[in-house]
Order: C-alpha cells, then structure tokens, then sequence
C-alpha cells in the first residue's frame, strides 16, 4: 500500500552546520500545475502564502551571525511574489542567492533591475530553470500544453542578460537513464543557442501530486537506523539547511506540509536535530542533497 504519512519510530539527523537557507518566498502558488509536483502547487493552492520583503529580511539579518553560506527561493513559482526582485536585491548584500522558477514570468525589467544588482553585488545571482522533457512531447504532458515553448523563452530571455541559468530535470519515468537524459538536454540546450549548458537530473519525489501520476512510497521505502550506521549524513540537506515559510522553519522544502518537519518559528529554535519520518526522506538517503545546485562531498 502507498505510504506517505511521517513515521513516528524513525532517525534524525544533527544539523552540522546552518550552510544553505531556504526561503518558500511564493509559498504554494504556481502560475503552473504540474502533475508531478510534490507539493501540488497551482494557482489555486494557497496553502502556504508569500513571504514579504520584511520578512525575508528579518531572517537574512538572523542569518549572518549564524555563517550561512547560500541563500535559495522557491514556491510554486517565486516571481508570482510581488517582491521577489527586491528580496533578490537585499539578498545580493549578504550572500550568494538562488532562484528556482519555471522561466515562464520573466520580464525584461526585472531581469535588467537583476543584472545589476548581480554586477555589483561581490555574490553570485543564480537561476534554476525546471524543464522535464527535452521535447514538447515529454514535457508538456508533465507541466501543460504549451510549457516547453515558454520555458525555452525564459531560459534564452535569461542568457540574453548574462545569466548561465541551471536546468533542472526531474526523471518522470522510472526506466530514464540520468546519462541518456542529460545528453539529450546538453544538445537541445547548445541546439537553442546555450554553449555552456548546465543541468541537473532530480529523482521523482513519490508526493504530492505525483503520488497520483505514478504511485505514492511503499511501505519498506523509508530510512532506518540500520540505513544510517554506516551512511555520511552530511550528504543529507537537512544536516545543512532550513526553510523558511510563512508557518515557521522547517527541515526542507520538501517537508513543508509534513507537521512533524516544523522545527520551530525562529532558525534559531530549528537547529536541532531533523527527523527522518518522512517516506521522502527515502529518496534523499538515496540520492543525497536532492535540493543544492551541487551534491556536497564527504569530508
């Protein structure tokens, strides 16, 4: 039987250092719905609302003394925040920042605002694109009629202003080879014009709305302690990362509707040990750092 509730009985991970934060800055708003999405973000779905410019800066200023090194911002589709191109400007004054979009609101004002804010900030400006087919025929079944179109439009409207956006592909069969799929993105990237193609193949997270796509987590995918004993926890984001939302801080972006993943309303009272209850917590174990632009290595 499908299987996506928390598990009471399972391991939690200490967190090493507060490196990465991540901000649900659209909360679950999405000009999009993905049937694959694995907190079923639309334009309908209002279960977690935006974060405002104070807010994010009230926990950037909580941020600095605690050394976090990066800075991410995602929703449902974080340009639908009327002040997203302001919280990007602050955040540029105290660290790198992230954005994960699907391309598709970008407007030229704004991306002129960005690229010089991104010039003259000492930190970089990075944008995540999500596509899932490298074709109209593989990802517009996924993300809507239409989609691949206006996503290539944001990825070039982005490489015109200087941006080397990050494409981020979601496996959405279980039979893709990561290989195979991220040789076909790299030739249709350079085909458009992109000659420094950068990519990266995410695993299918079983929630949300792709619980009913393919299938929900069985009953024997999730993480015990046994799992843990000899595995390098720091590969896990929660052993370096936090979300906030506009319902407290939680373990990660992934969790947010997960209540045992609320570790408190400040970062302050979540840095303590994450729990591992979560049956998605299964695809991290087995894939390490899901959520960064990079997988870290072991130290």
């Amino acid at each position: 039987m499908p299987l996506s509730l928390d598990i009471i009985d399972s391991p939690s991970v200490p967190i090493r250092h507060l490196d990465a934060l991540w901000f649900q800055v659209a909360g679950t708003r999405c000009n999009l719905t993905c049937s694959h999405c694995f907190i079923s973000c639309s334009p309908h779905n209002h279960s977690f609302g935006f974060l405002d410019l104070a807010t994010v800066e009230c926990h950037l200023a909580e941020s600095i003394p605690l050394g976090v090194k990066e800075y991410y911002f995602t929703g449902g589709e974080p340009f639908l925040n009327p002040d997203m191109v302001a919280i990007l400007e602050r955040t540029l004054a105290v660290g790198p920042a992230t954005a994960l979009t699907n391309g598709t609101v970008l407007r030229d004002d704004w991306l002129h605002r960005l690229r010089a804010a991104s010039d003259a900030s000492i930190y970089s400006l990075e944008f995540r694109v999500s596509l899932d087919g490298a074709c109209a025929s593989d990802n517009d079944p996924i993300r809507g009629e239409g989609t691949f179109a206006r996503i290539l439009a944001g990825v070039k409207r982005l490489l015109d202003f200087g941006f080397l956006p990050i494409l981020t592909v979601t496996k959405t069969r279980d039979d893709q080879d990561d290989a195979e799929l991220f040789s076909e993105f790299v030739a249709m990237l350079k085909a458009i014009g992109y000659t420094r193609p950068r990519v990266k193949i995410l695993p299918t997270l079983r929630l949300g709305a792709e619980a009913s796509r393919q299938r929900g987590y069985n009953g024997d995918e999730r993480v015990t302690d046994e799992m843990l004993a000899d595995f390098d926890t720091n590969l896990l984001v929660c052993s370096n990362s936090r979300t906030v939302t506009d319902r407290g801080v939680f373990t990660c972006p992934i969790l947010i509707e997960s209540p045992a993943s609320r570790l408190g309303a400040t970062l302050a009272d979540s840095l303590r040990p994450a729990p591992l209850s979560n049956t998605a917590c299964y695809t991290c174990w087995q894939h390490g750092a899901l959520c960064s632009n990079v997988t870290p290595k072991p130290e």
